[in-house]
């Protein structure tokens, strides 16, 4: 087979998603091809090149010496690609389809509102939105940009940082006047806080005690949801007490719907809020580099 009739670059991109994602199904699913396939591909490459890259086992794969050297120049390869398709198309406009994933409470209440003055100044670029606050896997999901709200996993993602928000412990009035208002943080033990059902990162509910050190309380309540939005109906409807971002329940506690509670000993920690995104070396589509850079000039928090 002459060199001409096969698609090395389109071998260097499957095995690269191979390695990024740590094994054949995940990376066929962002192809839509079988794992077979894929596992077949590998090995024609490993059988072209005379060398074996990867060790396989039924837990994981591991790189060889070879394979790790291909990875990183393969790499590059396909960021000079990308930048080569890139410089051919400079000053076009940004077009095609746009996948993002988002928190519902930012998606409702920041980015959906966003959107059509976005659409307005790129008509060229669609727009699919998924709102869901479990975290996804962009490749295996194949988002273009997804928004993370709290803490950062290391990854291989690259992150635009788009703001950050305060948190807060809210109750409804109705919930106050029927249990009483918790003066410390002890007083917890005796009310209804409303948790989620999806792992966090940050579980407790941190508080500063009167020495000024940072203590942890473990949500103890009757009902538990998967998203931010759910959670601040219920809290509206004098279900219990929530902890949130002040952007979410601003207008809330501006309408009197909600009131903040145990401000004296808010830690004042910060909920950092990300766009992430795939993109070796930088290298962005037209359509994802007009969408961040209009998500950092208008998101406000």
């Amino acid at each position: 087979m002459s060199r001409m009739d096969v698609n090395r670059s389109g071998e260097m991109e499957v095995f690269v998603r191979v390695v990024d994602l740590g094994g054949f199904s995940a990376a066929a699913r962002t192809f839509r091809m079988t794992p077979s396939a894929v596992s077949k591909l590998l090995a024609r490459l490993e059988s072209r090149l005379g060398v074996r890259l990867v060790n396989r086992s039924t837990r994981k794969l591991q790189l060889t010496p070879e394979g790790s050297a291909y990875y990183e120049r393969a790499i590059r390869i396909l960021e000079d690609i990308n930048a080569a398709e890139r410089e051919a198309t400079t000053g076009a406009t940004p077009r095609g389809r746009l996948r993002v994933n988002t928190s519902v409470p930012f998606g409702l209440h920041r980015l959906l509102p966003l959107l059509p003055g976005f659409i307005k100044r790129y008509p060229g670029v669609s727009v699919d939105v998924s709102l869901t606050d479990t975290v996804v896997d962009l490749m295996e999901e194949r988002a273009d940009v997804a928004i993370r709200v709290g803490p950062l996993r290391e990854s291989r993602l690259l992150a635009r940082k788009l703001g950050e928000s305060p948190m807060v412990v809210v109750a409804a009035p109705s919930y106050l006047a029927e249990h009483g208002t918790p003066r410390t943080p002890a007083d917890l033990e005796h009310h209804n806080m409303l948790g989620f059902c999806f792992i966090k990162q940050v579980e407790g509910w941190p508080f500063r005690d009167d020495s000024g050190k940072t203590v942890s309380v473990l949500p103890s309540g009757n009902s538990l949801v998967s998203d931010g939005e759910a959670m601040q109906r219920l809290v509206v409807a004098g279900m219990g007490l929530a902890r949130l971002t002040r952007f979410h329940v601003r207008t809330d506690i501006d309408a009197g719907r909600l009131v903040p509670v145990l401000e004296d000993f808010n830690p004042g920690d910060l909920e950092a809020i990300h766009a992430v995104f795939v993109g070796h070396g930088g290298q962005l589509p037209a359509r994802v580099r007009a969408f961040l850079d209009y998500l950092v000039e208008h998101v406000k928090l």
